[in-house]
């Protein structure tokens, strides 16, 4: 008579994952380059204090629209105010609220994504039929109609973006947790009466760390786009916050008198989405992650 073998194979370690993460991201120069990028910016947004001795709120109009100097490197804007103090101080903004809105996104997103894979059955129908619902809607749109009803500031914006983020989120971990369902482990997991939550926690979060991390990074660069967005448009960062999508929204009519206003906030921008989405692609080209077959 043969009997079923409740021996559980050995799922990746959490120190195994953290080693081969280590290897991989010294094996890929573009993610190197991409998390390099990214330091440099959370230096900057931490030593801005030591980097500049103006207070980046402090008005003084005697000192409006004045161009690069020794005083002022950047210049400054329409009140005042130093430009290159308000960019460094401005990535504070942007790195704390983009970091705690992709934290809470990807974390529900996993668990939810892990959850409908692992219960499948009629949670994962009535899932699927929800988020489609709301993925018909578009991102800027569902944004837009969070701040209006609840209005701004930080937490709302942390709430805003997981509303329009999470469903994607659980369609990529969901179908990378697809395939770790099936294997030995898993059903040895469930043959043992192990919860759901425990099965996750051992099993399946351990062998899909590749597909989680590369996720964390690519919306970690679409949030920063859509934080600044919203701070452009009036519906992120209140004045006088310095904030670069409120910076480019402040300055933009005086861009022809002091360019640098506009540009340079700009500028800081796209270093950090660009580093970001350096990251993201040298851990999805070394792990072997492809996003698009993911779902993202």
């Amino acid at each position: 008579m043969t009997t079923l073998d409740t021996t559980p194979a050995a799922p990746v370690a959490a120190p195994h994952a953290l080693t081969r993460a280590w290897r991989t991201l010294r094996s890929s120069r573009t993610a190197l380059i991409g998390l390099a990028v990214v330091a440099v910016h959370v230096l900057v947004a931490l030593l801005a204090p030591l980097l500049t001795s103006y207070d980046p709120v402090a008005n003084d109009a005697s000192q409006a629209l004045l161009g690069p100097s020794a005083e002022h490197l950047a210049g400054t804007d329409q009140y005042g105010r130093d430009v290159l103090a308000r960019v460094l101080y401005g990535g504070r903004y942007a790195l704390g609220v983009s970091v705690a809105a992709t934290l809470v996104t990807v974390l529900i997103g996993t668990v939810v994504g892990c959850a409908a894979a692992l219960r499948g059955g009629w949670f994962d129908d009535v899932l699927g039929r929800v988020l489609d619902a709301i993925l018909s809607v578009p991102s800027i749109l569902a944004l837009l109609v969070v701040v209006t009803a609840l209005g701004t500031g930080p937490a709302v914006i942390v709430l805003a973006i997981a509303v329009v983020y999470v469903p994607q989120v659980v369609r990529v971990v969901r179908g990378a947790a697809l395939a770790v369902v099936p294997m030995d482990y898993v059903t040895a997991a469930r043959a043992r009466g192990e919860s759901t939550w425990a099965i996750l926690r051992r099993e399946v979060l351990p062998n899909i760390t590749d597909v989680v991390c590369v996720e964390f990074a690519m919306r970690a660069s679409w949030v920063v786009l859509l934080i600044s967005s919203l701070s452009f448009l009036g519906f992120g960062a209140d004045p006088p916050t310095p904030d670069w999508g409120l910076m480019v929204a402040e300055n933009r009519t005086a861009i022809t008198v002091v360019p640098l206003a506009s540009l340079a906030p700009i500028i800081a921008l796209a270093t950090l989405v660009v580093g970001l989405n350096l990251a993201a692609d040298g851990l999805s080209k070394a792990w072997g992650v492809d996003r698009i077959r993911e779902g993202s």
